[in-house]
């Protein structure tokens, strides 16, 4: 009986870990332009977004780093934590590549969970899903803009909505930067519950600059289990190494849906 109680918990944390992807794409900083800091509105904000994601996208050659994924549940039938410590290489456009250099804690966590997440993030990297996943008008209604003035210049938050209900997608706020106009901060949920044993997941995701580059440094999915349950997902990423960026051809991208 307890047996088959874990493995209907590893399927719902293999569906709900998919999320964590939603946010998982670096961010580079647009070549030197004269900063504002005066309140854009909400289209304004947007635009420049977009565009900059564009030109961001063209920049970034690839870099290397490390991650290190932690689960840990409490609840029925009993506690589980597993770890798994992996170093990614990702190169332009949309490759990426994982070499697992440890794991610990639940083999059936490991294997059914923490690695399902690998082959994840690779389907999420295809091209025909690519476009599907970027934080632009195709794909969210941006709906609302506030400014919190704030000491580390995250200081604009949009409220999205995705137009569909996919496991890619989110809805929630997005924080972005004020000067480089990247995205720095994410308190989300998924657009799709991914199962119906999971009662609510909250999805919180923090980049960090990393010379010219924004790129993530946490992401944690919390999903309470109708079961009473409760797991917690981590993702800390480290030890980044970039390629260098070729701002001159970045600056011809112009068109703000690319």
């Amino acid at each position: 009986m307890a047996l088959r109680a874990y493995r209907r918990l590893l399927s719902i944390l293999a569906l709900s870990a998919s999320i964590l992807l939603l946010a998982s794409h670096a961010s580079a900083q647009a070549p030197a332009q004269p900063a504002t800091k005066l309140q854009l509105t909400l289209p304004q904000v947007v635009e420049k977004l977009v565009t900059r994601n564009a030109q961001r996208a063209k920049a970034l050659e690839g870099y290397k780093g490390n991650r290190f994924y932690e689960l840990n549940y409490t609840g029925f039938p009993s506690g589980l934590h597993a770890d798994m410590t992996v170093e990614m290489t990702y190169d332009a456009p949309g490759t990426k590549q994982f070499h697992v250099v440890s794991e610990n804690g639940s083999r059936m966590i490991v294997n059914r969970v923490l690695r399902k997440l690998l082959d994840s993030e690779q389907e999420a990297m295809e091209a025909q899903n690519r476009a599907g996943v970027e934080l632009n008008s195709n794909n969210y209604n941006f709906t609302a803009l506030s400014y919190e003035r704030n000491a580390s210049g995250c200081n604009y938050v949009l409220t999205v909505e995705p137009k569909v209900a996919t496991k890619f997608l989110y809805r929630g706020r997005v924080w972005v930067d004020d000067t480089d106009f990247a995205v720095c901060r994410i308190e989300a949920e998924p657009a799709k519950n991914p199962s119906f044993w999971i009662r609510k997941t909250t999805v919180h995701h923090t980049y960090e600059k990393v010379g010219e580059f924004w790129l993530p440094l946490e992401n944690q999915s919390v999903s309470d289990l109708r079961l009473d349950g409760r797991a917690t997902l981590t993702i800390k990423y480290t030890d980044y190494k970039i390629q260098a960026p070729h701002f001159a051809s970045a600056a011809t991208v112009a068109t703000p849906g690319h």
